[in-house]
């Protein structure tokens, strides 16, 4: 569905995002084209690169954008440089760059929009349709040219190097002493992005060339050519020097970190955590205080684990690390709301069914950190798992093969003991962290069992550990409590095929102002 350009201007700015807009001599079409990006984004900054056609003095009468000016024209790379530095003086995450001739279409602005949802923290490119387009024999070859060196010094394809229709993401931007100050800076920041572990992505765009005898280009097809030959020929050196070596680094990096985190992960539930539990418990009596004693050790262990940061590459986020280290709730989240993650972990604390989006194998983990007396409903395989199914046994999880109506007796006890239980309301993982629909199982249990239901938003899993992937990224986690839904709330909702459906939309509206605060620093 086509987001709505007010929603896409409050979105935007939720996610510090603004627009720039590098002019040379364009006084015909800069206007035009600021008006309509104004539809989208309401922070425009206009670059004026030493225009001498009266662009100049045309954005000197404009209302509503920032104006970066210089009188000497210094090249688009440097227009770039000073329109991002400006950016970031703001307080800008994120800039979208197009052009000031009118090929591009601030239509496409929602697009880029997206694919920053889907991709924080990435360079997104606008991939042009060309196949309509009527281009010069040199644009076409210098385009080609380009596209073939890029994928040579990078090992990616597939993204169009010479489009300025752009998305940048301006905490990675770390050094802006570009080689070149014309154009060609702009296949240079592609570049060094890919080698400085930005990942890229790209979005197919549209684009209007008008017709030869009413297009301003300042493309020159032989100094230019031989500017973007001469870039090549260093950055070709600079890639087996430089660039190659730091991307194999960074991939056995990655390889090294996951192999160190699973092997360690096999080896404690294989040698030390499985056989601790099954000796433990054949030693004297089952008793209910055994197993709430099993439930605070693996509470005990995931804190230490995510305290001691013992998933390389992986960090909790402050406001995470100031709960785990001191047992308080941090100031923000205490003004918010009561509940928040300390509280959970409170022996007081009544019983509730904690609801938590799903995105990884490793939730849980981060999950158990906060909530020592949980009980959370697992599927069978879980239950069955050679590796640590004793010590999900013990602790009392439960399986759901059989529906949460067969649970019911079980669940009721152990919240008369004083358990939470804890639920995935969507019932699997997401494959792209965005938040599914939720079932009604949660709803009928605290229906049925009379307790209040917790949300606990949970961001970050899914990007270290996406599901069908092996390999583990370097990502943040942060977790979050809101207020309890009470059993008045949820009846007033409806049923509880009505309770799911609204308590999904307050929770993604709730997920995606986290995601806007948390992947402006990604």
């Amino acid at each position: 569905m086509p987001i709505a350009p007010s929603d896409c201007k409050a979105t935007l700015r939720a996610r510090g995002i603004c627009v720039i807009v590098p002019t040379y001599n364009n006084v015909g079409t800069v206007a035009a084209v600021i008006d309509e990006v104004r539809n989208y984004c309401d922070d425009v900054i206009v670059v004026n690169d030493g225009s001498t056609d009266g662009t100049a003095e045309m954005l000197r009468g404009l209302g509503g954008i920032t104006l970066v000016d210089y009188a000497d024209n210094r090249g688009k790379g440097h227009a770039l440089r000073e329109g991002f530095r400006r950016a970031r003086a703001m307080g800008f995450a994120y800039a979208i760059t197009l052009d000031a001739d009118g090929q591009h279409y601030p239509s496409c602005i929602p697009q880029f929009l997206e694919a920053n949802k889907q991709h924080p923290g990435a360079l997104i490119v606008g991939n042009r349709r060309l196949a309509d387009a009527e281009r010069s024999k040199g644009s076409s070859f210098a385009n080609r040219f380009a596209n073939f060196w890029f994928a040579f010094q990078t090992w990616r394809r597939g993204i169009d190097t010479q489009s300025g229709y752009r998305l940048y993401p301006l905490k990675k931007l770390r050094a802006l002493s570009l080689l070149t100050a014309r154009y060609e800076a702009e296949l240079e920041l592609l570049v060094f992005g890919a080698w400085r572990g930005t990942p890229l992505a790209a979005i197919d765009i549209p684009v209007y060339y008008p017709p030869r005898e009413e297009r301003v280009s300042h493309f020159r097809p032989g100094a230019d050519f031989l500017r973007i030959t001469a870039l090549n020929t260093v950055l070709c050196v600079l890639a087996v020097c430089y660039g190659w070596p730091r991307m194999l680094l960074r991939k056995a990096g990655q390889m090294c970190r996951t192999a160190f985190v699973w092997t360690t992960v096999i080896l404690l539930l294989i040698f030390f955590f499985t056989p601790f539990v099954w000796v433990w418990f054949h030693l004297g009596p089952v008793t209910d205080d055994k197993r709430a004693r099993l439930r605070r050790l693996i509470w005990r262990t995931a804190r230490t684990v995510i305290l001691r940061r013992g998933i390389p590459g992986v960090k909790a986020t402050e406001s995470v690390e100031h709960v785990l280290a001191t047992g308080e709730s941090n100031v923000e989240a205490e003004a918010a709301h009561p509940s928040d993650l300390s509280t959970l972990a409170s022996e007081h604390r009544p019983p509730t069914v904690i609801i938590c989006n799903h995105q990884s194998h490793i939730d849980i983990l981060f999950q158990l950190m906060f909530v020592p007396n949980a009980i959370y409903l697992i599927k069978d395989w879980v239950w069955r798992n050679p590796f640590y199914g004793v010590i999900v046994r013990r602790a009392e999880y439960q399986p759901v093969k059989d529906g949460v109506g067969e649970l019911l007796p079980k669940l009721r006890e152990l919240v008369k003991k004083g358990c939470h239980i804890a639920v995935y309301p969507e019932g699997t993982r997401s494959e792209d962290c965005s938040i599914g629909r939720f079932h009604k199982g949660a709803f009928y249990i605290a229906r049925e069992l009379g307790l209040d239901i917790t949300p606990m938003y949970l961001y970050g899993p899914g990007k270290v550990l996406p599901k069908g992937r092996f390999l583990m990224n370097r990502g943040r986690i942060h977790v979050e409590v809101g207020a309890p839904i009470t059993q008045a709330e949820l009846s007033a909702m409806g049923d509880l095929r009505q309770q799911a459906r609204e308590v999904r939309r307050r929770y993604r509206a709730k997920y995606e102002q986290l995601c806007n605060k948390i992947e402006q620093d990604v």
